[in-house]
């Protein structure tokens, strides 16, 4: 497999110039669809222009200044996805979160040194292992074993401590909670739910809001309750 693209045929979620080189980074095999994530090459060297090559961001990354969901990355290919966060060691001491906004594009939100150490997880599976556990995975490919009388269903999300992966807090897909769009065409939205509909078709379930509109239901991450749990691209914080 190779790892590059032609730079026209790029996802449209990457914030990248469509002219330029012929060539780009495609990011690795890894938790995040390709569509759905970003190099650390191109994070580094086209949305936080720290590097003005590769070659410099090749430098950056070995000295182990670059953290992904605060473990030390030197893979430039690895693909950086939604709700995961990005660290720059020292002397830049910066981090950040990859959210969408409302073009849908992925982009670079500042978040605290505190808050660098959470991340949000929405779960897409959940089965029993052996021992009488449940195991869920989260949308970035993570799976946690929790004990069988928790009450996580598909479609919650999940607040965990980087990287020991401890589980901070319990957001269920439920009326009232504040939810973040991730897809669609109210993509990088925050809305409350009213109501899940369920339906007895091949036609995925939806997700209905109090400000009027509906979504599928994979595209709904819960970010919080009373106020969101993450910092929200500008514009959107409420």
């Amino acid at each position: 497999m190779t790892f590059r693209l032609k730079r026209r045929a790029a996802p449209k979620a990457w914030t990248v110039p469509r002219k330029g080189t012929k060539w780009i980074k495609r990011p690795a095999p890894g938790p995040h669809a390709q569509d759905q994530s970003v190099p650390l090459l191109l994070v580094v060297r086209d949305l936080r222009r720290l590097a003005a090559t590769q070659r410099e961001a090749r430098m950056l990354a070995k000295s182990g200044a670059l953290r992904i969901d605060q473990a030390v990355v030197h893979d430039l290919e690895r693909g950086v996805g939604l709700m995961d966060t990005v660290s720059f060691g020292a002397p830049l001491d910066e981090h950040f979160r990859l959210l969408k906004d409302r073009r849908g594009k992925l982009v670079l939100v500042p978040i605290p040194a505190t808050e660098a150490t959470t991340k949000i997880g929405r779960i897409r599976f959940k089965h029993t292992v052996r021992g009488g556990r449940v195991e869920v995975t989260l949308h970035d490919g993570r799976n946690l074993l929790v004990p069988a009388s928790t009450p996580y269903k598909v479609g919650d999300s999940l607040r965990i401590q980087l990287p020991q992966q401890t589980v901070l807090a319990h957001l269920p897909l439920a009326t009232g909670q504040l939810a973040y769009v991730a897809g669609g065409s109210h993509v990088g939205e925050v809305a409350r739910v009213d109501r899940i509909e369920v339906l007895n078709s091949p036609q995925p379930n939806r997700v209905h809001f109090k400000e009027g509109f509906s979504t599928v239901k994979e595209f709904v991450y819960v970010i919080g309750e009373a106020a969101p749990q993450i910092t929200l691209p500008e514009g959107l914080a409420r």
